[in-house]
């Protein structure tokens, strides 16, 4: 066991190199001067070389790239060009944000999409499964951002049940911030339940074809016993593996999401961002996102074993 976990963490380190040297050259790349932006259409070329020079724009990239490793590696992201803020500081407080959304969105649509995946393998070919797997199919056709729109026009505008738009937080007023984020869930709810529940029940079907499944019916198990007990922890493996992607992929920033229903998370901040060449928020967002997706997906392998103890034998 020790030795899996010391592996996956070594695989880890190098992602993670690669995605800091990734995120600098792209940012590198995008057109503009940092220091012109940061002072102004009125600064003199003098104030511009002094500032290039003080944020190191005048050294080559493989020292730029070394100066900027150390600082993130002190938890230094730089400032904000937009308001002069540090830029990790906005990043976490925009990071609660988009997991306030994302968690529960996740966590309801696999203790829906589980049970309803498992459900619709065991009863394959019946009306069931042609219900659920339809259902599923339909979910995943539909754009996230549509969704959104179609929820916030029946249950804001049409019924007036939640608020439109905007966000407030739990420690300014705790109901009011669940109504605002009723909507946002449901929409990642439904769009992901659909995912979920074609990776469960495609795993499960493969599970339940398995001589030891034959045995326990053999023995005169129930159906229910044999899902429970034998076919779930087997089953669930495969669909834990795309959990991680989704969650990764979700708290990276629900850009779209956070866009429709005007929520201040993570992927505003970054579009925010774009749109204003706010270079070091960029590169402080991206580098952010990056990690956080690999960070979630080596915590989904170090759990892995958990699902399959034939992995952590290799």
């Amino acid at each position: 066991m020790l030795r899996f976990i010391v592996s996956r963490i070594g695989m880890a380190l190098p992602t993670l190199l690669m995605v800091a040297l990734a995120v600098f050259i792209l940012v590198r790349l995008i057109p503009g001067d940092p220091a012109a932006l940061m002072l102004g259409d009125s600064a003199d070329a003098a104030s511009l070389a002094a500032l290039r020079e003080q944020l190191g724009l005048n050294a080559s990239w493989p020292t730029q790239f070394v100066l900027w490793g150390g600082h993130v590696l002190q938890g230094d992201l730089g400032l904000s060009i937009a308001n002069r803020e540090p830029v990790l500081s906005l990043i976490l407080e925009r990071f609660v944000v988009s997991a306030q959304v994302v968690l529960p969105a996740v966590l309801l649509a696999t203790l829906l999409a589980v049970p309803a995946g498992m459900l619709a393998a065991w009863r394959q070919g019946r009306l069931a499964d042609l219900a659920l797997v339809g259902g599923a199919t339909l979910l995943l056709s539909l754009p996230a951002f549509w969704m959104g729109l179609l929820l916030l026009l029946l249950f804001s505008l049409k019924l007036g049940w939640f608020p439109m738009v905007g966000f407030v937080t739990f420690a300014e007023n705790p109901g009011r911030a669940l109504m605002y984020l009723v909507l946002p869930v449901a929409t990642l709810l439904l769009h992901e339940i659909g995912v979920i529940l074609r990776m469960t029940r495609a795993s499960t079907l493969e599970v339940l074809n398995l001589d030891y499944i034959t045995h326990a019916r053999a023995k005169g198990l129930s159906e229910f016993k044999v899902l429970r007990r034998h076919a779930f922890k087997s089953s669930f493996g495969p669909t834990w593996t795309l959990l991680g992607l989704i969650l990764g992929n979700l708290l990276a920033g629900v850009a779209v999401i956070e866009t429709v229903f005007t929520i201040p998370g993570l992927g505003r901040l970054l579009v925010d961002a774009i749109f204003a060449r706010d270079y070091p928020v960029i590169q402080g967002c991206l580098l952010f996102i990056a990690s956080v997706y690999v960070l979630v997906n080596l915590a989904v392998d170090l759990l892995y074993p958990l699902f399959d103890p034939r992995v952590a034998a290799q």
